[in-house]
């Protein structure tokens, strides 16, 4: 398997600290943040192979970041997971509206979460 830089963002600490943790164990390199302007800029900076987006973060949130890393060419084809407590069928809706290649409701099963992030990687473009 080949290292992929996973990019995180999310709020709550004790969730981007398990995520870096379920991540690191499996063998990616994680770059988390706690808000979506970090996450933008980090996006838009370190070209991550993935980002998995938390919607309700303090500023920019995890929709319109996806929006933003759509609309930019050097981010436009990077896969972007939607992990959220948002699961009614109009947030998911507007989730893959806004660009997301999957969606994942909190909370979740880590296997279902490290399986669709293998997924996402083995699909994406080189």
């Amino acid at each position: 398997m080949l290292v992929s830089t996973v990019l995180v963002a999310e709020d709550d600490l004790a969730i981007r600290e398990l995520l870096t943790f379920l991540l690191d164990t499996s063998g990616h390199q994680v770059i988390a943040c706690a808000d979506g302007g970090t996450a933008l800029d980090t996006a838009r900076r370190e070209h991550p192979d993935l980002a998995i987006l938390d919607v309700s973060m303090p500023g920019i949130n995890g929709i319109e970041v996806c929006r933003a890393l759509r609309e930019t060419t050097d981010t436009e084809l990077m896969p972007v997971l939607i992990l959220t407590s948002h699961g009614q069928w109009l947030d998911v809706s507007t989730g893959f509206d806004a660009g997301a290649d999957d969606y994942l409701v909190k909370p979740f099963e880590p296997s279902v979460l490290l399986e669709r992030i293998e997924t996402l990687l083995s699909e994406a473009p080189d």
